[in-house]
């Protein structure tokens, strides 16, 4: 694998297209200690710049220069309000070209972001105004038909838009889809209370704000383009991207490094033309019928499962006709394509408005998460940033990004936005954006210290390969289902794992039967990583080519362990027609509620404490010839450790807040290629550990660096 991506790394470099940024790197310590105080500025923390009243010349240069004293090399630029051009247009592009002029003056960098504010897809309006039939469109009921006990209906013509109907018994919860074929409604005189639902779609949008709504606020004024169809997405692409092609596109790729998204999502469900059309090839059957029911207060199993069905159909289409095409088009312009979705922090939430989070990242360069509004915080220690350095691992990402501060309240200090951006860097994150310039804790005279030290720390944790050998399987699928437990159980089952410093990744169906390769001992991810145990938390189904490829996975000497409930249900081609899962003699099971210390301590693990401590975290990258570990003690206690860990050489403790480093000191070495390197971790602390592999060990006294 690792000759495969430096292969690969050399022909685009012959052919002058390879930007070392952009792919997997492999450096020696050597070369990681060329650059170490001051790091390639491509990989340098980004912060949102919103062009609004300061588009004219003399304050963006007044401004520029601000933003580069504050020990800031990247900005994020998007529409703004109260700017004297509107959001798109040739004098506001004209702006964009003064701010590019200005951040070359000072070697600095951009990542444009798509949309004048949130979510990307509306095109500050353009998309409403100028290509309104490319708009968003969504199943809606249009009409309930309330009827009581006997009173009938006979041929009650419909109009052509309806898709379906289901008529569901109030008092006896019965809920049977109604045939409509005719283009007409009859219903006997049935006893019961009953309520027959009609749907049909419509151009219809989820909210947007727009930094032309002369209200600041959300609305559904300027809709969202629909994101299931690929010539809606180029449209969009023409006003936006294309756009800033034309102005700066001879930038792209040396200081503009990308576009960043933000949010695309849908908060009802969807619809595109071609929706039934695709259905039928990928599942089979006609889901036409069952979409009425999806509106039922008490949906049978049945049509449960074909609900699954169509979120799982609907979440490929969204996939491949939004983000995917955009990363394309970004990869050809020689820039990278960034962007989070929405929820990631409630996963249920999540697979309802976005469907499947692995699937929106397939083809995403830079995965992402944010953070804007206290989902972590002291007292809310969360672990949701896996999601975006996992799908980094799988697909073989360098980068993962976390929009993070825009809306906390209180405001963070400067010691605020340490603590949480180590608490996401210890989790993978290696690229955050800022929100945003006005901030008080950016304006802080003590914010280009930490602006130096997340560059330093983010540096070293983009290069190498990420080593974690355990991965948990993210049960999206059950989700689907509105089956609760899988995502309480992956929480817990996730913060069991760091709380016991066992690394690991998320995985997914995507992965397992698409991206990873099978081998002797484990599946080994796009990223050269070979994960050797997944962890199944509580899930009500599996598709049949996952069980195949566990089951093999096993013969192969991984190890499979369901951590909950086992599922009762196995899909093929579509959850309508499942069968029982059979017995999985091939995998053990646990639970994962009353595992203890010894389970945590048999699966694989590179770092093992002397004593227990749940507040120390960890993650650990492999160079060349060294293995890189980055420490994180979450809690305000001052503590001191004798970790072991996986390598034997020389140890050193690098400072990502001076750029210096120093020797480890009372370093003992270890069974099996390990050595204990004792360190004293200061309250909210960090380090950065390097051993480096056939260097000479220096065994001196056991105190402490």
């Amino acid at each position: 694998m690792k000759y495969c991506l430096t292969l690969s790394f050399l022909i685009s470099f012959i052919l002058g297209d390879a930007q070392v940024w952009q792919h997997l790197t492999n450096p020696s310590a050597a070369e990681i200690r060329k650059n170490f105080r001051l790091p390639p500025l491509q990989y340098a923390q980004t912060m949102d710049f919103g062009l609004g009243d300061n588009l004219v010349k003399d304050r963006i240069a007044k401004d520029i220069d601000s933003v580069f004293k504050q020990g800031i090399r990247v900005i994020s630029i998007e529409g703004n309000y109260n700017s004297p051009y509107p959001y798109l247009s040739a004098g506001y592009m004209e702006g964009v070209q003064m701010v590019v002029s200005e951040l070359k003056k000072h070697g600095m960098h951009l990542w444009i972001i798509d949309e004048g504010k949130y979510p990307s897809g509306f095109a500050g309006g353009l998309i409403s105004q100028k290509a309104p039939e490319y708009r968003m469109q969504g199943i809606v009921v249009a009409a309930r038909i309330r009827l009581k006990d006997g009173e009938a209906i006979h041929d009650r013509q419909l109009a052509p838009e309806i898709l379906s109907a289901v008529a569901e018994n109030m008092l006896t919860h019965e809920c049977k889809i109604l045939d409509i074929g005719s283009g007409k409604l009859d219903w006997p005189a049935t006893a019961g209370e009953w309520t027959i639902t009609l749907v049909d779609h419509r151009f219809k949008t989820s909210v947007t704000r727009a930094a032309n709504n002369p209200t600041h606020g959300k609305d559904t004024v300027n809709s969202l383009i629909d994101y299931l169809n690929p010539a809606a997405t180029r449209k969009f692409m023409e006003f936006t991207h294309e756009q800033y092609k034309k102005y700066v596109g001879d930038e792209f790729g040396k200081t503009i490094l990308g576009f960043r998204g933000d949010e695309p999502e849908y908060n009802f469900t969807p619809w595109t033309p071609r929706l039934l059309e695709v259905f039928k090839e990928k599942k089979g059957y006609d889901i036409k019928p069952y979409l009425a029911a999806f509106f039922s207060q008490h949906i049978t199993d049945e049509q449960m499962a074909a609900k699954a069905d169509f979120w799982d159909v609907w979440s490929d289409m969204f996939r491949d006709n939004f983000f995917k095409v955009q990363a394309d088009w970004c990869e050809a312009n020689k820039m990278e394509y960034m962007v989070h979705v929405n929820h990631e922090e409630k996963l249920m939430d999540l697979a309802r408005s976005e469907g499947d989070y692995f699937k929106t990242m397939r083809y995403v360069q830079v995965p992402g998460v944010d953070a804007i509004w206290h989902q972590i915080w002291y007292d809310n220690v969360a672990d949701f940033p896996k999601l975006a350095s996992s799908a980094a691992h799988m697909y073989g990402r360098p980068r993962s990004l976390s929009e993070s501060f825009a809306a906390y309240t209180p405001a963070p200090t400067v010691d605020d936005a340490r603590w949480v951006v180590n608490e996401q860097m210890v989790r993978g994150i290696n690229l955050f954006e800022w929100m945003h310039w006005g901030s008080k804790y950016i304006q802080d005279q003590s914010f280009p210290a930490l602006s130096a030290y997340v560059n330093r720390a983010t540096w070293l944790l983009a290069n190498g390969r990420p080593t974690a050998k355990v991965a948990v399987y993210c049960p999206t699928e059950s989700m689907w289902f509105g089956y609760k437990p899988a995502d309480s159980s992956l929480r817990k089952i996730s913060r069991q794992l760091l709380e016991h410093q066992i690394d690991f990744d998320y995985i997914d169906r995507q992965g397992i039967t698409s991206v990873f390769t099978l081998t002797r001992g484990g599946f080994t991810n796009a990223s050269g990583q070979l994960y050797t145990t997944i962890l199944i938390p509580a899930v009500q189904v599996l598709y049949e080519d996952v069980v195949i490829l566990l089951k093999d996975f096993t013969r192969q000497g991984g190890k499979v362990m369901f951590m909950g409930a086992l599922p009762t249900m196995l899909a093929k081609t579509n959850f309508l027609k499942w069968k029982e899962m059979p017995s999985a003699q091939w995998a053990s099971k646990e639970n994962f509620e009353t595992v203890g210390d010894a389970f945590f301590q048999s699966l694989p693990h590179d770092v093992l404490l002397n004593k227990p401590n749940t507040q120390i975290k960890y993650v650990h990258r492999a160079l060349q010839d060294a293995e890189l570990y980055f420490f994180f003690n979450e809690s305000d206690q001052q503590v001191a450790l004798m970790p072991t860990v996986e390598g034997w050489g020389k140890a050193s403790f690098w400072d990502a807040d001076t750029g210096m480093e120093s020797a480890a000191t009372g370093t003992t070495t270890s069974n099996g290629g390990r050595m204990v390197v004792p360190m004293s971790m200061p309250p909210f602390g960090t380090k950065f550990l390097l051993i480096e592999k056939n260097q000479e060990v220096t065994t001196v006294s056991n105190k402490d660096e």
